[in-house]
Order: C-alpha cells, then sequence, then structure tokens
C-alpha cells in the first residue's frame, strides 16, 4: 500500500478530496489515506472569538467561564471535530481509496510525525489556508514538519484548485 498522511486545519471539501486524490492517480498500489485533525481548545476558541469581534483592545475582561462549561465547549470542540473527520474520510473513501483518521489535542506536527511512522508513509500532504506571516517565519505547519520528516512534504491551500493555488496569492 502507497500511504499517505494528510494533516488539515479542517473538514475537506469534495474539491479538496478530488485533488488530493488526483495526485495519486498513477500510482498502481493501493493508496492510504491517513488524517489528522486537531481538535480546537476551548479556551483558545473563546479568546479568538473574543478578539475576532471586537479587536483585542476593546475585549472587556470577562467573568472566568465556571470548568462546566469549559467542559462543554471543549465537548461541542471535540464533537465538530469528530464530525469534520468522517465528512472527510467519507469524501475520500468516495474517491475510491482507503481512508482513516486521527483527530487529536496533541501538536498536530508531533502526531503527523507518529502518523508518517506509524503507517511508514511514502508523503505528507499539509492543507490549509494562507498563513502568510507564519510562513514568513517559517513556523507555519509544512515548515516545522519539513524540518521533522523524512519524507516529501506537499503544502496545499484549502478549497483553491491547483490552478487558482499555482497563480499565487491574491493581494
Amino acid at each position: 500500500m502507497y500511504d499517505v498522511v494528510l494533516l488539515i486545519e479542517r473538514q475537506l471539501t469534495e474539491l479538496d478530496a478530488q485533488q488530493v486524490a488526483s495526485l495519486h492517480e498513477d500510482i498502481e498500489d493501493t493508496v492510504g489515506y491517513h488524517v489528522v485533525l486537531p481538535v480546537e481548545e476551548a479556551a483558545a476558541r473563546m479568546e479568538s472569538s473574543m478578539g475576532s469581534l471586537l479587536g483585542p483592545e476593546f475585549v472587556p475582561p470577562t467573568a472566568p467561564m465556571s470548568g462546566e462549561e469549559l467542559v462543554r465547549l471543549q465537548n461541542e470542540c471535540e464533537d465538530s471535530a469528530r464530525r469534520s473527520m468522517a465528512a472527510t474520510i467519507e469524501l475520500l473513501t468516495a474517491t475510491g481509496h482507503h481512508a482513516d483518521g486521527r483527530c487529536t489535542n496533541r501538536d498536530p506536527i508531533e502526531t503527523l510525525a507518529a502518523m508518517v511512522g506509524e503507517h511508514k508513509a511514502s508523503e505528507a500532504i499539509i492543507l490549509t489556508e494562507p498563513h502568510v506571516v507564519k510562513e514568513f517565519f517559517h513556523v507555519d505547519w509544512t515548515s516545522r514538519a519539513r524540518r521533522k520528516l523524512k519524507v516529501p512534504i506537499l503544502h496545499l491551500l484549502e478549497h483553491e484548485t491547483f490552478e487558482e493555488q499555482s497563480e499565487g496569492p491574491v493581494i
């Protein structure tokens, strides 16, 4: 089997799944996709949503969330990740390939590396939105993975065709 580990930020679209599968259509062996999806942390989600609504300088001090509220929010994040993973697996399977996956609360690159080793993967693909600042400073997932792994790493942009990606960023 030709194993590929995919690290994704969010659920794949049908376009994403078809493009990933198209990269391996000439491989004669069975292709297996192993997906890693990080689970959003509840506390970070709350902080991010407040900051994006008002801007960090306008975020009023809020009462701390109770332990029960934080647990409920974390459970919602984990349920959402599991649903996204199931939909992603279904889309990849619909392309005619084997697919499985793992949601993780750990560092995504550590989990990616573990899965590459576990499956003796031939390559890794990272699908993200553009992260220009992180990419500039080489602290994005792809840069980190290239430093850590000894397999080819391909970075694709979510929800964009290969043609759109080759045209460069829209400014």
